[in-house]
């Protein structure tokens, strides 16, 4: 049957395990997120019960193997989630990518048997929250410029630096943290909450994004134990691969935005009256409604694409760059066009659109800038290095 979001029937390429995982979570989100989620971007707020919510649902870890607490799903399965966690808010869903792709994924692939058996159950069930610490205050799209490091101490190296921008931090149990060994080297480090010298700061009156806790990480001589080191990976490969894996999230997660501004958009005009009929009648509100359905179609084909070549062993970083540049695009574009939709009744908390904006513009920044993704495409059909020029 014709959904207003999927207008050439994209349903028919998710294998039914999929919709199932899909149709559960958008069950979840309105039940447990739609009632709550503008007063807590009023307020500032991250809900706890939606942090320990989303472990209980299965959607911290969903393509980790089973026998580590995760899903065991294929990358079209986590995409999916990440589109419907995202129609609710991209917070929801920014605490969701994070644990799984930026955690839980590294402690997965380059951690030891002993690693993933400490961290990656409790962190399935939400009983831990992680975060990620790569970006600095001085080092954002140039992660190797990065000066957090750490020094040998025997049995444990001692850490200092500071890491800027990272989600969950403030609420976070256990940190991935990405340093610099004595030779210049980048490892990853598993930092613990209570660990001496280790506070981790809310980032307060943010405008974006402000459901989900954003902090600061900073070490002062803390001393970390070898065994968190993960043995596994040495240098930049390690976090731009988890970078990777949390580009591809969010592609699938701006797309569930846009649906949700298109979706109350096309109802509005409707239901709304303006010279005797419903402003759907209008050339202009059609034009606006007609340019929303075909660049979510066109999203939808393109992270489909994309996650079908990630399982199949295909899919290149620029492919995601790709992904993730567009169709965060078109997600901030269809929001303020379904914003104007709703003339001045698109501004209130009772409609999404001013949300998914506000947060929207934060997520075509993190995880890779806008120009920098373009940038990868670039060289990628040139072969040339603008980040050197």
């Amino acid at each position: 049957m014709f959904q207003p979001h999927d207008y050439l029937m994209l349903d028919e390429l998710i294998s039914e395990e999929n919709k199932l995982a899909r149709d559960a979570i958008r069950d979840w989100v309105k039940q447990e997120v739609t009632p709550i989620i503008e007063e807590s971007a009023q307020k500032h707020e991250t809900s706890i019960k939606i942090l320990k919510g989303l472990g209980e649902i299965g959607a911290y870890g969903p393509n980790i193997p089973i026998e580590y607490g995760g899903g065991g799903m294929d990358e079209i399965g986590y995409g999916v989630i990440m589109q419907e966690l995202e129609r609710g808010d991209s917070g929801v869903r920014s605490m969701a990518s994070v644990q799984t792709s930026l955690v839980m994924y590294p402690i997965n692939r380059y951690g030891s048997e002993e690693q993933k058996k400490k961290y990656l159950p409790k962190l399935a069930t939400g009983e831990w929250i992680g975060c990620f610490g790569l970006t600095e205050p001085d080092y954002g799209s140039n992660p190797g410029g990065m000066v957090t490091n750490f020094v040998d101490d025997g049995d444990h190296v001692i850490l200092n630096g500071a890491k800027m921008w990272i989600t969950n931090s403030p609420l976070a149990d256990v940190g991935v943290v990405w340093a610099k060994d004595e030779e210049g080297k980048v490892r990853g480090l598993i930092v613990e909450k209570g660990m001496k010298g280790y506070t981790a700061p809310e980032i307060e009156n943010k405008w974006s994004l402000r459901t989900s806790a954003t902090g600061e990480m900073i070490f002062e001589d803390v001393r970390v134990p070898k065994e968190n080191i993960l043995p596994g990976v040495v240098g930049l490969r390690g976090p731009l691969s988890c970078l990777n894996k949390a580009r591809y999230g969010i592609a699938w997660g701006a797309v569930g935005a846009a649906m949700d501004c298109y979706d109350s958009a096309l109802r509005y005009s409707k239901e709304r009256i303006q010279f005797g009929k419903p402003i759907g009648h209008f050339q202009l509100q059609q034009k606006k409604l007609a340019e929303m359905i075909t660049e979510i179609t066109k999203a939808q084909l393109l992270i489909w694409r994309v996650g079908t070549l990630l399982d199949e062993g295909k899919a290149t970083p620029a492919h995601i760059s790709m992904a993730k540049r567009n169709n965060v695009e078109i997600a901030l574009k269809i929001a303020r066009e379904s914003r104007q939709v709703l003339g001045a009744m698109g501004i209130t908390g009772e409609f999404p659109m001013m949300r998914h904006m506000m947060n929207l513009e934060s997520v075509i920044t993190y995880e890779g800038t806008h120009d920098v993704h373009l940038l990868i495409t670039g060289h990628d059909i040139t072969g040339f290095n603008a980040f050197t020029c």
